[in-house]
């Protein structure tokens, strides 16, 4: 229980907290065509990773990220959703090369390293490099996507390698069919009953829903933006209560 109100504390943390000073390369935008290539070679239909076969393509999945490494969104001259599915591809790229490097494991969370300043996290590793710069996950979801883009979808989009979390999706995310894919994958976890379940009465939601629940109800409350994507609607009073989540790894 203590650990659930330590990470709930963190996920609430205001994201200017968090280091979001990337610079800007000169590059134009990138192809995600390698991360796509991988995601359906290991990566079900359920979202589901085999990472054991994976580690196999480790150089591949290197090369891409290295890629990325060199080539980050120019805010001026990239639109929102070249830089805004560069960060969603690189969240979920660069997660996937954690768990590989540290793989077999059973959840993320027993990826454990000491002198870490503020907290024992895997989303606190300075793993990732950005054109010279040192960065970790948290850096990425919350100094940078949670900061810039007023984009609720994305905690349907950004996989975090647990099985309560939402369907790594088997392709890329791309600047031309973002708004679909974004939207498909909100309709997905929303109607998914292993980790939300709404009624008439009212819904047992993910936890997702409560650590960043600000960011859904900018417009509208919780009940109103959860019917925008479930098949059964609950009515605008309707009770809400959030569920355990499963930190098991998201793995055949």
């Amino acid at each position: 229980m203590k650990l659930l109100i330590i990470l709930a504390t963190i996920f609430t943390v205001s994201a200017s907290c968090f280091n979001s000073n990337v610079p800007n390369s000169d590059a134009k935008p990138v192809s995600h065509d390698a991360w796509t290539t991988l995601l359906k070679k290991y990566v079900n239909t359920n979202g589901m990773v085999n990472y054991k076969a994976f580690q196999k393509d480790s150089v591949a999945l290197n090369k891409y990220l290295e890629m990325l490494s060199k080539n980050t969104p120019n805010e001026k001259t990239w639109t929102k959703d070249e830089q805004l599915a560069y960060w969603i591809n690189a969240y979920n790229a660069f997660t996937v090369q954690l768990i590989l490097r540290n793989y077999p494991l059973k959840s993320i969370k027993d990826i454990v390293r000491v002198n870490i300043t503020y907290i024992n996290s895997p989303w606190d590793i300075k793993f990732i490099n950005l054109m010279g710069k040192k960065f970790d996950l948290n850096d990425i979801e919350n100094g940078i996507i949670r900061k810039k883009f007023d984009e609720p979808r994305i905690h349907f989009a950004l996989v975090c390698a647990a099985i309560s979390c939402p369907k790594l999706r088997n392709e890329a995310f791309t600047a031309t069919a973002l708004d679909e894919q974004l939207t498909d994958q909100a309709i997905d976890f929303l109607n998914d009953n292993k980790k939300n379940v709404v009624s008439a009465k009212g819904a047992n939601l993910s936890s997702i829903f409560d650590w960043y629940k600000g960011d859904f109800t900018k417009r509208m409350s919780l009940q109103a933006f959860v019917n925008q994507y479930t098949k059964v609607k609950m009515p605008a009073d309707g009770k809400i209560q959030f569920v355990n989540y499963n930190w098991g790894l998201n793995g055949l």
